[in-house]
């Protein structure tokens, strides 16, 4: 029997992916754990193996296509001894261009709807009256004694929602109300034909605001680029954050005079073995280190309940070229210094070569995003869904600082805390930064 070969789901938060490149052929035969094709995703590009051995009878998707949904049919595997011929039998799936969307159930409901907006109604005959289906009350089914032209699925739509279609103007054939009308109705914004005037007193609704329009000006030049995978799951997944997730932020400075000279030290010492850590490193470090001080930080919120972690899971944003992904540094606060130099290192090699495991970006209970080095003085981050902090770090610069009652120079670095506030209080909050102060600027504990 043909075996299925179905788009995997190769992150957490793949919904869709590109099949980027078909590494076999119709006609190949192919070993389990042999590579078939490369995913791109959310998050990278990957190979993805087969699980079963056989020869590729057909392969039903093109590579090139983009937004393939996840358990979409991609191809189909003959078992050892079957023939073309046990193909006929199985289902299949339009190939779809490069570029273009394939088939889903949902896209194939979607286009027999359209298929249905532009055929001539054919009337079925009346059943008799004690026959036929009440409908529902709101929903009306003749106007002025004429039947309303409507299609099943939109009869069907409107009854669930309670949409009388005699307030709905059909944008079909002949004034025919398809499925588009009614999730497109307003109430309000139509009424039947025969309804009486309004009271003489009645004042005008106000108007609408217009819709926002997303097209260039007419008069200025422009290219169109389209969205990749990447920047469509960041732009979704940050507007669901700041729409749906309450933050506050908590700004607090540091004097890291003392880190830098520790850190020239230490440098000194590692150089033999490779190693040059950074100040991000010294912050990933802290950051772990005030979790474990502060564990009440270390949390995720969801919905009924909260989910402590007893471990800390530091995911560092990276920008790569269309975006960022943000690579997890496991159990960091375990982790010495030249450790998690090593590790965030490799990491971001992987994230910027599209060469990320998902083991190694998914999951995470706490982010950290550090724009220091393009010499940005402060900011606040949008917290990275499910978790419920996220850390700002801006860059070290030289600032007045009052010392003893007199003005003195000091490296000072600005960091802000993005806190949920259904997992974390603003108490809870102070007392992490508080921590994390404290072992910035005092770079020797984080070495005890």
């Amino acid at each position: 029997m043909p075996i299925d070969i179905l788009m995997p789901a190769l992150s957490p938060t793949m919904e869709t992916g590109t099949l980027a490149k078909w590494l076999v052929k119709e006609g190949d035969t192919v070993s389990a754990g042999q590579v078939l094709a490369e995913i791109e995703t959310d998050k990278a590009t990957m190979e993805y193996e087969s699980a079963d051995e056989g020869t590729v009878g057909k392969i039903l998707v093109a590579e090139g296509t983009e937004d393939v949904a996840v358990g979409t049919k991609i191809a189909v595997l003959l078992e050892e001894g079957e023939s073309a011929d046990a193909l006929a039998g199985a289902s299949e799936q339009r190939q779809a261009a490069p570029g273009q969307k394939a088939e889903s159930p949902k896209a194939e409901a979607a286009q027999a709807e359209r298929k249905e907006a532009v055929q001539p109604q054919q009337q079925a005959p009346e059943a008799p009256a004690a026959a036929r289906p009440q409908a529902a009350p709101a929903v009306a089914s003749q106007q002025g004694g004429e039947r309303i032209k409507a299609s099943p699925l939109a009869r069907r739509i409107a009854g669930q929602k309670g949409i009388d279609l005699a307030a709905v103007k059909g944008s079909g054939p002949n004034g025919r109300i398809v499925k588009a009308d009614i999730e497109a109705f307003q109430p309000g914004a139509a009424a039947p034909a025969a309804a009486p005037a309004p009271a003489p007193a009645a004042a005008a609704a106000p108007a609408q605001p217009a819709a926002p329009s997303y097209g260039p000006p007419a008069d200025v030049p422009f290219e169109e680029v389209k969205l990749s995978n990447m920047r469509k799951v960041i732009a979704r997944r940050l507007q669901e954050s700041k729409q749906t997730v309450p933050h506050f932020y908590l700004t607090v400075d540091c004097e890291i005079d003392a880190l830098l000279k520790v850190r020239k030290e230490l440098n000194g010492r590692l150089e033999k073995d490779g190693v040059k850590v950074s100040v991000n490193d010294f912050v990933i470090r802290a950051v772990a280190l005030a979790l474990k001080k502060v564990p009440a930080a270390n949390v995720q919120f969801a919905g009924d309940k909260m989910y402590w972690f007893k471990r800390q899971d530091i995911s560092v944003a990276v920008a790569i070229e269309g975006g960022l992904v943000t690579p997890v540094v496991k159990d960091a606060g375990s982790l010495g210094l030249g450790e998690i130099s090593r590790q965030v290192a490799s990491l971001a090699e992987k994230a910027r070569s599209g060469k990320l495991a998902p083991e190694e970006y998914q999951g995470g209970t706490f982010s950290i995003s550090n724009l220091g080095m393009y010499g940005i003085k402060q900011f606040e981050a949008v917290i990275n869904p499910p978790q419920a902090c996220i850390l700002a770090v801006g860059a070290g610069e030289q600032r007045a600082v009052i010392k003893d009652g007199a003005v003195a120079a000091a490296t000072v670095m600005s960091v802000t805390l993005s806190c949920d506030h259904r997992a974390v209080d603003g108490a809870v909050g102070a007392e992490f930064l508080q921590a994390f102060k404290r072992l910035i600027e005092d770079p020797l504990l984080m070495l005890a």
